[in-house]
């Protein structure tokens, strides 16, 4: 065969399977994808390409599977249209076809289908049989019923006289509150609140929340310890035990709310576990044992699975590849025995699950009964741990050899390896992408929307294999009406919204079909400039917010970018510059770029008389502080857009100058450590932050806006307040299309 013959026939099996050979990194410009990385991504994915000879064998193989196959493995329609067999499925004339609904009821195919996810059933003359999951999603999410803006914060920055170390659930029920009723916000947006992986004493853990080891349940780490039932009835040795575990706790958050102080997770959850151990020996009385009872029954295999590993975890370390032969296996003979041998201890790690499932639920109905629309905005993560708990029980659909990551571009020639293995779309696929649907339903239990991190993720993904830089990765296709269809069905029926977080590289006709499924995207206002179109060179002004897309949640920064503060005074160049992130060569020229760009967005703000010189919103008007009229007048500016929900940045409420977390660092910069502070860097505890005339003013300002004219093409404003905000007192770089990369999660 030769090399011209055999690349063709790899190509054509690489296109088989989903697995791409090139990619555009800009428009005009194709790269191709090295034969070595297609072959091992192929061998992730099951496909042995090898040689020439594995190469034709594959393709032979692939051929007769689909001319023998009746069904496709996945079958996808949308309620309301046509029901229509996709050309994957070859059925010879008179072939029945008979659906099973997920209720049990059988129906003909062609009938009103109702939405869920059922099982198609063919019968071929020649006696040949097949069956499909058939996935009815909603034709699209309704849009959100009010126009509103929330608040995006860290929770684990979000410190309290009661917090032990870091923001719990306690302290986001009481940011809720007074951030329904007070402020009159609509939602907060969280990062993820995933269960990280456990570390061993004297080892230091992951901070990032978006490298967790499950995706599935909360960690417990977010509990509020004194708000359980169990604490209350604490008696004896043990409740001076945790009395005592309690005063470690206040000398964790004293230290994170000093000027350098930092949120140590490590130690917060090391004495909270202790704590929840003691706990754990109360005796539960009738009522309280039915109810987690009933919780263990509803989570099944999942649930007992999650909590076998972190008992595992415990005797043997995290990693489970480590672990004794056979425990790596979930359903093996030794696991079992191990499973029986430390019951108590996998069952504490059940109820840990369900104790922060029951403050999950009480932080959304204070949220809720506070007057929010849609109250809790929870994140959904891309991926896991390549080592946590997902894997582990999961092995069957996750890629072997595989991270997920960002091609290079021009703003990033190395690319991105964000060491998270990727799902694999035919395991997905031939098991009716069931585990994706069980997180859907977890993420969206507790909540009024849920956001996806790197929503184009469900469309494609970047694989790089082990051992490569993330330049000699490829792009691997999955099912995306499948993916789609599971997330506006689950969302529908829990009555949530959805927004995708679509910044960086999204290929043409993402961002649009996501909008044709009631998907919100996401808006930086930094980036909503001119860029042009096919054909049509942009000017790179700032866009009029007239022009923005109302499919979209808009805010001014996230939790990858600089504060709006830093930004205004150019600090985050100099960070960038200090970290090794910026060469010094550089350094005038950006400068010279973020001064320009933060003068042209406060220009458009004064000639739409909301700049700072023309500041109106109530309150005292800044309080002569020129910096926060400025803040303010640039959230006005995204008020008056036309976005479903603007989002308020917590931090830049109170000046706050630190970035959450700096892509492209680790231990250079304390991601995900850092406690909410004001602009001299002094951490704000939460009973102080809501007090905050200057946080109050900046909220009043966008909800003020909010009450003028509906923009065209939106829902309703939120309510009109009758009553002015009253004062808070104290409670108990990526851009649109092919601009820029992904930001990185690391």
């Amino acid at each position: 065969m030769t090399g011209r013959a055999r690349a063709s026939r790899l190509v054509r099996l690489a296109e088989a399977h989903g697995v791409r050979t090139s990619y555009e990194p800009r428009p005009g410009l194709t790269l191709h994808t090295s034969d070595e990385t297609v072959v091992e991504v192929l061998a992730a994915l099951g496909v042995d390409a090898s040689t020439p000879e594995a190469v034709r064998s594959a393709l032979e193989t692939h051929r007769a599977t689909v001319a023998d196959r009746l069904l496709p493995p996945t079958v996808v329609l949308r309620a309301g249209r046509p029901a229509a067999l996709p050309a994957a499925a070859r059925l010879p004339e008179g072939t029945a076809l008979r659906v099973e609904t997920e209720d049990g009821g059988p129906r003909d195919w062609g009938e009103d289908l109702p939405v869920g996810v059922h099982a198609l059933r063919a019968h071929a003359p020649d006696g040949r049989g097949a069956h499909a999951t058939l996935i009815v999603a909603p034709e699209r999410l309704p849009a959100p019923p009010v126009r509103g803006f929330g608040l995006l914060v860290q929770l684990y920055s979000l410190l309290s006289a009661r917090s032990w170390g870091m923001g719990d659930l306690g302290d986001l029920a009481h940011l809720a509150d007074w951030a329904g009723r007070t402020a009159g916000a609509s939602f907060i947006q969280l990062n993820p609140l995933h269960q990280a992986v456990p570390t061993a004493p004297g080892e230091s853990g992951d901070p990032s929340p978006y490298r967790p080891s499950s995706r599935r349940f909360p960690d417990p780490i977010h509990l509020r310890v004194e708000d359980l039932p169990e604490y209350r009835a604490l008696r004896g040795a043990d409740r001076e035990r945790v009395a005592a575990l309690a005063a470690r706790a206040a000398e964790l958050r004293d230290f994170a709310l000093r000027p350098d102080g930092r949120v140590d997770r490590d130690a917060v959850w090391a004495v909270k576990r202790a704590a929840l151990e003691a706990l754990h020996r109360v005796p539960a009385d009738d009522a309280r044992r039915a109810e987690y009872q009933r919780y263990a029954a509803a989570g099944g295999r999942p649930l007992e699975d999650h909590a076998t590993w972190h008992a595992l975890a415990e005797l043997y370390g995290s990693n489970w590849r480590d672990w004794p032969p056979g425990l790596d296996d979930p359903r093996s003979e030794r696991t079992a025995r191990a499973r029986l041998e430390h019951r108590r201890r996998v069952d504490f790690h059940r109820w840990l699950a369900w104790l922060t499932d029951t403050q999950l639920a009480h932080a959304q109905h204070t949220a809720r009964q506070a007057g929010m629309s849609v109250g809790l905005v929870q994140d959904l993560a891309v991926g896991v741990h390549p080592s946590g708990a997902d894997t582990w029980a999961q092995q069957d659909v996750f890629a072997e050899g595989m991270s997920i990551g960002a091609p290079p571009d021009a703003f990033n020639s190395a690319g991105q390896d964000w060491g998270l293995p990727p799902w694999r779309p035919d395991a997905l696929a031939a098991c009716g992408h069931e585990p994706y649907r069980q997180l859907l339903r977890a993420q969206l239990r507790h909540g009024g929307a849920l956001r996806v991190d790197h929503v184009m993720g469900l469309f494609r993904q970047w694989w790089v294999p082990h051992g490569r830089p993330p330049t000699d990765g490829t792009y691997v296709r999955y099912d995306a009406d499948a993916m789609l269809g599971l997330l506006t069905l689950e969302a529908a029926r829990a009555g949530a919204s959805v927004v995708g977080e679509d910044l960086g590289t999204v290929e043409d006709g993402v961002r649009e079909e996501l909008a044709d499924r009631g998907v919100l995207g996401t808006s930086v206002l930094w980036f909503e400039r001119d860029w042009g179109t096919a054909g049509r060179p942009g000017t790179r002004e700032p866009l009029p917010p007239e022009h923005w897309r109302p499919g979209a949640l808009a805010t001014l920064t996230t939790h990858d970018l600089p504060s709006t503060a830093a930004r205004l005074r150019g600090e985050h160049v100099e960070l960038h510059h200090a970290l090794g992130l910026l060469p010094a060569e550089r350094l005038a020229d950006e400068r010279a770029a973020e001064a320009r760009s933060v003068a042209d967005w406060l220009s458009l703000c004064a000639r739409l008389g909301i700049g700072p010189d023309g500041f109106d919103a109530p309150g005292r008007a800044g309080h002569g502080d020129e910096e926060a009229a400025r803040i303010a007048a640039l959230y006005r500016l995204l008020a008056r857009g036309p976005a479903a929900f603007v989002g308020v940045w917590l931090p830049d409420g109170l000046g706050d100058r630190r970035p959450q977390n700096v892509p492209g660092t680790s231990g250079e910069y304390p991601n995900w450590r850092l406690p909410i502070a004001d602009g001299a860097g002094r951490p704000v505890p939460l009973e102080e932050l809501t007090a905050s005339p200057r946080l109050r003013d900046l909220l009043a300002a966008v909800r003020a806006e909010l009450v003028r004219p509906t923009p065209r093409g939106v829902g309703r404003t939120c309510p009109d307040p009758a009553d002015p905000i009253t004062p808070a007192g104290p409670i108990g770089p990526a851009v649109p299309e092919a601009g820029v990369s992904r930001v990185s999660q690391e």
